[in-house]
């Protein structure tokens, strides 16, 4: 039996997969193929996995969702957009259901089952016009705010809803008012819990946590948090989904936000795509050819009727035509949470289940045009609104565009950022240090907390925008895979990379890097430019030696003294003295085999005169050879000269 259902899964997954790839190459959102993959696999299909098995699964996905949409709506951020989030959205789900209700009672004569009807259709998709904001970019648009706003309000107002429909069809009406009272002192129990929890508890808990420099410890309990609060809220009797928000929210003014995101998101999208395939499972092609006709009705009748009412509310706000048209085409859908309003309906026999089909075969219809009504709009958007430009900026970054970003904050970091500062240079900084990252922003720094090593992370820093990137930390573990990423995120800006010696240069050039400074021959030449100067050589005379040296990779760094055995591979220089039974005496420096013997004559010398490897001659006892090659040729070489053999 265990093995039958894996196979099932797998092949839920497989058309999943398939299904993906498909529909992306034919530019259509990759939400209408879990839709589907739910209605081939679901009770309506080959009845693989029923939406039950993985109800729970699904709901994560959704508790996820909320988590990291709490992350972008900070308590200041929340308040400010009050007029929104409790103005607009309220009047949104009151007129809606209403409308619904006062239209219902033409087809129903049943006041009670019109407004479970009016609520279902009130409320929007969450999951799907957030992944799709998110995914075209225009979460930060104006649009994608009061999109955003109303959803946020929709989703507080589920936590009544979800106590007011079993009361409706309670047959003591007595107690309507006492369990309402009561489930809205748990919510406000909630919000002080986790609110007072979580200002003192989970900043500090982060604290140790990333102290600990563990990519994988930072991920559980980022995980565990968000989990942790929504069943905290459901074991109070409230939703799970708004548990995870207020946790997001707490974490939101946190400098973890940025790092708990980019961990979350995988999980998030992963679930969110079970969620999205357990709602296609609900769609029964068989009733849909059946009454095809009136789910096609009540669909277009919802979308014409909520998009009516959103335009109607946006123009009298004084928002722009445009602006009304998006955010209707945003929010003209149902949601999730009608799905689970119309099963509390049925259950507490306030809905007849025939009108219960109908309306989700019409909401996940409607959900599945959602990507498409969106997109529309926003190619036919014209341009943003001043203010719209100055929403869309990237919230990581200061208001000044940076020019240069700054992976690590140490000693070189903050230096690099005091010459910088000195230029008005704007940039931006990176760093997995806590304390170095709040004392940081303490002092103004436009410093922020994340791994660099984290697609997110590094696109949220701006860094496709920035002209150069400099990799302070000379000891990280994946130094090649970062390069590599930075590259492919910005492959025209200029990587500047610091290590400690000459190494990985090859390697690190090869990964994508267009500079690699090694800090230990760079001291040298520092050293040796100053033995210069107060030796007398002229500035102009140093600077191009400097210069040289750095652009022939430091040849005459690498120092003449034997290497260890670990260190074989690496390049430095031998000088070898021609005794008088030396086997090479006699034979011109142009006929001597270096190809064969792989090493370079870098020069040589005879008595107290010092000559390049370009002037020829004999080779006489007691010259001195500057040879340049890899220990072993160099002992090899070594042979050849002394006793003519190798």
């Amino acid at each position: 039996m265990g093995h039958q259902l894996l196979t099932q899964v797998l092949m839920m997954l497989l058309i999943a997969i398939v299904a993906i790839v498909l529909l992306r190459r034919l530019r259509v959102p990759a939400l209408l193929a879990y839709l589907f993959t739910g209605m081939i696999s679901g009770p309506a299909g080959f009845n693989w996995v029923s939406q039950s098995s993985i109800y729970l699964i699904a709901e994560l996905g959704v508790v996820l969702l909320m988590f990291t949409l709490g992350l972008e709506f900070s308590i200041g951020k929340l308040w400010s957009q009050r007029r929104t989030v409790f103005g607009l959205g309220s009047l949104q789900v009151v007129l809606c259901a209403l409308t619904v209700a006062v239209i219902g009672l033409l087809f129903i004569n049943d006041l009670r089952q019109t407004i479970v009807l009016g609520f279902a259709v009130a409320l929007s998709s969450t999951a799907i016009v957030l992944k799709q904001l998110s995914d075209t970019g225009q979460l930060s648009h104006r649009h994608g705010e009061l999109a955003v706003g109303v959803l946020l309000f929709q989703d507080l107002a589920v936590v009544p809803l979800l106590i007011i429909i079993p009361l409706l069809g309670s047959a003591a009406p007595g107690a309507f008012l006492p369990a309402l009272l009561m489930a809205l002192l748990k919510g406000v129990a909630a919000f002080v819990l986790v609110l007072g929890i979580g200002k003192w508890v989970l900043p500090r808990l982060f604290d140790e946590v990333a102290r600990a420099r563990s990519s994988e410890l930072f991920v559980l309990c980022a995980l565990v948090v968000a989990l942790l609060t929504g069943v905290a809220t459901y074991w109070l009797g409230l939703s799970m989904a708004l548990g995870a928000f207020l946790a997001g929210m707490v974490l939101g003014e946190s400098q973890y936000r940025r790092q708990i995101e980019a961990d979350i998101r995988p999980f998030r999208d992963l679930l969110m795509g079970v969620f999205f395939i357990s709602i296609g499972m609900l769609l029964d092609l068989g009733s849909l050819l059946g009454f095809w006709w009136q789910v096609l009705l009540m669909t277009a009748g919802l979308i014409l009727l909520k998009s009516l009412l959103i335009i109607m509310l946006l123009r009298s706000a004084g928002e722009s035509i445009a602006t009304a048209l998006a955010t209707a085409a945003a929010l003209a859908q149902m949601g999730e949470f009608s799905f689970v309003l119309i099963g509390v309906g049925v259950n507490t026999q306030l809905l007849a289940p025939q009108w219960a089909n109908l309306l989700v075969l019409s909401g996940v219809l409607s959900m599945a045009l959602t990507p498409w009504m969106m997109q529309l709009l926003s190619q036919r958007r014209p341009v943003l609104r001043a203010q719209d430009l100055q929403d869309a900026a990237t919230p990581i970054l200061p208001p000044e565009r940076a020019k240069v970003l700054l992976l690590g904050f140490g000693r070189v970091g903050q230096l690099i950022a005091s010459f910088l500062k000195a230029e008005a240079i704007h940039y931006v900084a990176l760093d997995t240090d806590p304390a170095r990252v709040t004392q940081g922003r303490v002092a103004g720094e436009p410093l922020f907390f994340g791994d660099a090593s984290k697609s997110a992370i590094l696109q949220q820093a701006g860094i496709a925008d920035v002209a150069i990137i400099i990799i302070t930390f000379h000891r990280h573990s994946h130094i090649q895979q970062l390069l590599a990423l930075c590259r492919e995120l910005a492959p025209r800006s200029k990587i500047l990379v610091r290590t400690s010696d000459d190494r990985q240069m090859t390697a690190l050039k090869h990964a994508g890097a267009d500079q690699v400074i090694p800090e230990v021959f760079e001291g040298s030449l520092m050293l040796v430019s100053h033995v210069l100067h107060h030796s007398g050589v002229p500035l102009s005379k140093i600077l191009r030696l400097l210069e040289n040296e750095r652009r022939n990779h430091y040849p005459n760094l690498h120092g003449s003294v034997a290497v260890a055995a670990d260190d074989l591979g690496f390049e430095q220089l031998f000088a070898l003295p021609l005794a008088v039974n030396a086997a090479a005496l006699g034979i011109a420096l142009s006929a001597v085999p270096w190809a064969a013997l792989k090493v370079q004559l870098v020069s040589w010398r005879r008595g107290d005169v010092e000559y390049d490897a370009s002037q020829d001659t004999m080779l006489q006892a007691g010259d001195i050879l500057l040879l340049c090659g890899v220990a072993e040729d160099l002992a090899l070489a070594e042979l050849w000269f002394i006793h003519g053999k190798s």
